[in-house]
């Protein structure tokens, strides 16, 4: 096994990959909660039962597709990256595909597993390189920093700190209620932690916010810390009962948004790692494929178990940084993940308060590409301001995405740049124009 990881050649051993799995999932295992939080839509009073995922199930899916994409990223591509569903797609596929759009959550995880099989298509035909090429890197950068502002806006939203205002639309909401005054808490505490540059900081401020919440009576105490794993059975397969549906062109632009979002974050998460640990090779990712055919196919299972798309996560940095040169380690943090499956029960006390500071946090973290981006160049300010500043505005990550590809090849070609604008964009022109005229109310 030492052999096969190039133990040697990297210069580690097992107890510097062991710790750096166990870094990397306690800075991402917040996710096993925020995720079925999300997804289930539980800060959103009042919605159709139908409307809502089952949380267990989605617990259970979560940490299955987590175990599954990083146990295949650490063996095939042997790099030291950790996958789980990806924030800001699960925004997404809660907030504006089922709850905005009205999208069926089965028929979204239909879109996912579409999305995760064009990803593998793509890996395999070599097109990937051709697709991140012809989108400027303006817009990626844009598309980052606009899902962490709607990620921060949601978080904001179920802490009751913003909330409705009917003479200005949003507000501020009451601080004194006890929900409130609890997530607030957690946020500076997350914050210290952050700062102070604690491993796990998102995940410990979580746990914290929780044990407060209980101490004063704002959250139930649970009956238990280990329990039974819940039933899948409430989403797995669910992504098959209206496959049909997404044969449209409003699923279609689901189903490009979920690919786009996916396709630029691994793509980033990759390079921004390897370069960290060393593994980059003349400024080329060795094992580029089987990286990607890993993220893909976590995706295509995930979304089969019933849970959005599973990416590659950069908190695996931090596993990077505590040492982790291989794959060993993210075997280690598959095996975590695993072990995380008998801890259900502390679903319960992971309420909008607990998991709001977590989204206000990874919404700071995710703006960070806004210092990439060229201001001082209008043509290119502009679709990228109206990308970023459309999705939290419009509750719509693609509605940001549609808006900003639109405007771009505008700009460029009244600046007379058009001939550095790719045709494919010309291509994601059309479709989105017509997405506002056919779909949009």
């Amino acid at each position: 096994m030492k052999k096969y990881f190039q133990f040697d050649e990297l210069g580690t051993n097992y107890k510097r990959e062991t710790i750096a799995g166990l870094t990397t999932f306690l800075s991402m295992a917040y996710i096993l909660f925020v995720n079925p939080s999300m997804l289930s839509l539980s800060a959103i009073p009042d919605l159709p039962a139908e409307m809502r995922m089952d949380e267990g199930a989605v617990f259970v899916a979560t940490a299955l597709a987590a175990a599954l994409g990083s146990l295949l990223m650490g063996i095939l591509a042997r790099y030291p990256i950790a996958l789980a569903p990806g924030m800001g797609l699960n925004a997404f596929f809660a907030f504006t595909v089922v709850l905005t759009m009205g999208i069926p959550w089965q028929t979204a995880l239909s879109g996912v597993l579409v999305s995760g099989l064009i990803f593998i298509l793509l890996t395999i035909s070599g097109l990937r390189e051709k697709i991140i090429n012809s989108i400027p890197a303006e817009l990626k950068f844009a598309v980052g920093a606009g899902i962490g502002l709607f990620i921060t806006f949601i978080g904001l939203q179920n802490a009751g700190i913003i909330v409705g205002n009917d003479a200005t639309m949003i507000g501020l909401g009451d601080l004194t209620k006890g929900d409130t005054l609890l997530a607030i808490f957690g946020l500076v505490i997350t914050v210290i932690l952050m700062v102070r540059r604690v491993t796990g900081g998102i995940f410990i401020g979580m746990v914290l916010t929780a044990i407060v919440g209980m101490a004063t009576n704002l959250i139930g105490v649970p009956q238990a810390v280990v329990g039974e794993i819940p039933s899948l059975a409430p989403t797995f397969g669910a992504a098959f009962e209206n496959f049909g549906d997404v044969f449209t062109i409003q699923m279609l632009v689901v189903i490009l948004t979920f690919l786009f979002v996916d396709f630029f974050d691994t793509a980033g998460t990759l390079v921004a790692v390897a370069n960290q640990a060393g593994l980059m090779k003349e400024n080329k990712l060795p094992r580029a494929g089987k990286a990607l055919f890993a993220d893909s196919a976590a995706t295509v299972v995930g979304s089969i178990l019933g849970t959005s798309t599973t990416t590659s996560y950069i908190e695996s940095s931090a596993g990077v940084a505590a040492g982790g040169r291989t794959g060993f380690a993210s075997v280690v943090t598959a095996a975590l993940f695993l072990l995380a499956l008998f801890f259900s029960p502390l679903l319960g006390v992971v309420t909008a308060a607990v998991t709001a500071p977590a989204l206000i946090i990874v919404g700071v973290l995710m703006v960070s590409t806004l210092g990439k981006i060229e201001w001082d160049r209008f043509e290119i300010a502009v679709p990228a301001f109206l990308t970023i500043i459309a999705m939290p505005l419009t509750y719509s990550i693609a509605t940001g995405i549609a808006i900003g590809f639109i405007f771009y090849p505008i700009t460029m070609l009244v600046k007379g740049r058009g001939k550095e604008i790719h045709p494919i964009m010309y291509g994601l022109f059309v479709i989105f124009v017509l997405y506002f005229i056919f779909l949009v109310e």
